[in-house]
């Protein structure tokens, strides 16, 4: 006799409450980012929807300041994006040094592990930026290095490391670079071709304040050269570009399916694009730098202390020390239940430690900032801290009273 499993009851369709989210992702979507999700599904071959995948290269090209015929958005969040720089760059025996300042260095330090490259690392300490002096360094002692691989923006401290220096070096030394940009496109320069940078991946529901799942990618023409003259086929099906790239720029604009596209999120992706062309870069980089500024004058008045230094902090990421005595998971609780309002913990050795303030995007508005700054305020007076929320208040608002980015 077959036994079948029966209807499970009690489950109604989901309601999900709204959250203000100021954590390290994802960002508030704007309302035309919301209602673009909305809009009718069609086939992924559909001549419309082909015609929209041509605008959105064009505009990530804009986005990345970069003339980069292979410019697309990858079917999976950011961290699929890293592995399809990976999988196609690194081949078994290759060497590539990795810095490592945070966790998603560390990602990339498995990346080339599992692809059967050794990685040589280049240790710094969370909240510290790359070091290029240790990277020209490593360069000069593995002559052989075929890449270098370093975060931008470490989502996990707020680090920004000088990427220009960086992917100079990698030049220098005749090495490919492969740069995490998951947290910094949109927010801060990311300026791929006058850095000469060889391969930049990023995600979707940061600064672009898009629905999460999609990852733009960005290679120059020498990284794509070095994918068409591999030794081994690439180990992934799905993430092989020689495969992704029938679909995405086929010649004479006939595309071969390779995967159902996320149809409805690269609708999403478009109008975020489109938002960040109509706002202008200059003015999105200047809007993140002017929230960050209110948000710090906030935090000084409240006592908290940032985790990273003045001239390494990223905008759009901003990490605290968690005061003596305070139970910060409840903080966190409080603040998500009594304000809707979401902030990120602290990851690896920076666990239980710091909290994650993200102005990412749509959500780099004065009203969150206020409302976290008043909300942030009330919970640590809950909890025996002196946090003056008159004063936090007012120091934000002379920030933006001045108007300065």
């Amino acid at each position: 006799m077959t036994t079948r499993i029966p209807a499970p009851q009690g489950i109604a369709s989901c309601k999900i409450p709204a959250r203000i989210l100021m954590g390290p992702g994802p960002s508030d979507m704007h309302p035309r980012v919301v209602a673009a999700l909305g809009k009718p599904a069609i086939g992924h071959l559909d001549p419309a929807f082909v015609q929209m995948m041509e605008e959105i290269k064009v505009l990530l090209r804009y986005a990345f300041q970069t003339g980069n015929s292979l410019s697309f958005a990858v079917s999976g969040p950011g961290s699929v994006g890293m592995e399809t720089c990976f999988v196609n760059l690194v081949e078994p025996g290759d060497k590539v040094v990795v810095c490592r300042n945070g966790v998603f260095g560390g990602r990339m330090i498995e990346n080339v592990q599992r692809f059967g490259g050794t990685a040589v690392v280049v240790e710094d300490t969370w909240g510290e930026p790359v070091d290029p002096q240790k990277v020209a360094d490593a360069l000069k002692a593995h002559p052989d290095a075929k890449a270098l691989a370093f975060v931008h923006a470490e989502t996990s401290t707020g680090a920004q490391s000088d990427a220009a220096a960086l992917v100079g070096l990698a030049r220098e030394r005749g090495c490919l670079s492969i740069v995490d940009a998951v947290t910094s496109l949109g927010g801060t320069p990311v300026l791929t071709d006058e850095w000469a940078a060889d391969a930049i991946y990023s995600g979707s529901q940061k600064c672009l304040s898009c629905v999460p799942g999609l990852a733009p990618i960005t290679f120059s023409e020498r990284a794509v050269a070095c994918v068409r003259t591999r030794r081994q086929k690439v180990p992934s099906w799905f993430m092989d570009l020689g495969l992704v790239l029938e679909y995405w720029s086929a010649p004479g604009g006939k595309r071969t399916y390779h995967h159902t596209a996320p149809v409805n999120s690269l609708y999403a992706l478009h109008e975020s694009l489109v938002m960040l062309r109509d706002e202008g870069l200059e003015n999105a980089w200047a809007r993140h730098r002017l929230h960050h500024r209110a948000l710090k004058a906030g935090f000084d008045a409240l006592g908290l202390r940032f985790v990273v230094r003045e001239e390494a902090r990223l905008p759009q990421l901003n990490a605290v020390h968690v005061p003596t005595g305070i139970d910060e998971a409840a903080v966190r609780k409080q603040l998500l239940e009594r304000y809707q309002l979401e902030i990120g913990a602290g990851l690896g050795p920076l666990a239980g430690k710091v909290w994650r303030f993200g102005l990412m995007g749509y959500s780099a508005r004065a009203e969150n900032v206020n409302l976290c700054l008043g909300a942030l305020a009330d919970v640590l007076s809950g909890q025996g801290i002196q946090a003056d929320k008159g004063a936090a208040l007012a120091a934000a608002q002379a920030v933006y009273t001045g108007n300065q980015a």
